[in-house]
């Protein structure tokens, strides 16, 4: 056994090769045991597993499946060194969740980092036609700006209420990308198979994808995927967190850098 007991379901880790590992072994442990607390490992029932995944699964229990964590921690580990380089570079991440357990995650880590990210609905062209995109983004950007400094004032009142609730909608589906002036250098996102919109377009677009993707997902076209519990709250807030601190990471290289 690689990673659980059968009995408890709890997770082990297994001996890294020699060298450079206890301190390597430590890391991986933590992050297996904080993945295992999260119930990161917590697949969909095995008739639904796609079968990309099948070697990522650890075992079917009650016909569940558990997912082998020990690889996602390496699968993680990947995609944050990923992330973190772009964070060295200050490029740009959408953070993708439009699931209700998504939601508010999704906005609350993108906007600790000041990017853009879409919580609400995906809106189709996001990628692949951002210059239509762009316009309603200006448009909400606008109102914004004239709403803080008086500039409504110009229009009737019955011209005020339209607008406004124009720029409700506006705000409610665009509002999260108002920092997003071009095409984002990656998408990080929350069920691929639920976002395939956006994944497909992503690809369509050679924007490099960096996903959480359950046992029930394709993860062939997903450039960085890790094989995780995509549904629980906890869990999808410890992967989150965890992109969220890689980029930080990579920032404050940048910001050294620069000094």
């Amino acid at each position: 056994m690689t990673l659980m007991q059968t009995t408890s379901l709890k997770p082990q880790t297994t001996s890294l090769k020699p060298q450079k590992v206890e301190n390597r072994n430590a890391s991986v442990s933590t992050s297996i045991e904080k993945m295992f607390e999260a119930g990161a490992h917590y697949g969909y029932g095995k008739s639904r597993r796609h079968p990309s995944v099948s070697s990522y699964i650890y075992a079917t229990k009650n016909n569940s499946d558990i997912i082998d964590l020990e690889k996602t921690s390496v699968m993680l580990e990947e995609a944050m060194e990923f992330v973190k380089n772009l964070g060295a570079q200050n490029k740009i991440i959408l953070f993708v969740g439009t699931k209700p357990e998504a939601r508010d995650i999704i906005k609350n880590e993108a906007s600790n980092l000041n990017m853009p990210y879409v919580n609400i609905r995906w809106i189709g062209g996001t990628l692949s036609n951002f210059t239509e995109i762009k316009k309603r983004i200006t448009e909400l950007e606008k109102y914004n700006k004239e709403s803080v400094e008086g500039g409504l004032e110009k229009y009737t009142k019955k011209e005020r209420v339209v607008m406004a609730k124009k720029m409700e909608k506006l705000s409610k589906y665009y509002g999260g990308l108002i920092s997003l002036k071009k095409t984002p250098d990656a998408l990080f996102v929350i069920d691929p198979k639920a976002e395939h919109i956006a994944a497909t377009e992503a690809k369509k677009s050679d924007v490099p994808v960096v996903a959480l993707v359950n046992s029930d997902s394709n993860i062939k076209d997903i450039n960085y995927p890790i094989v995780g519990n995509d549904s629980g709250i906890l869990s999808i807030k410890f992967f989150t967190a965890s992109i969220a601190d890689a980029y930080k990471k990579g920032s404050m290289s940048l910001s050294v850098k620069e000094k």
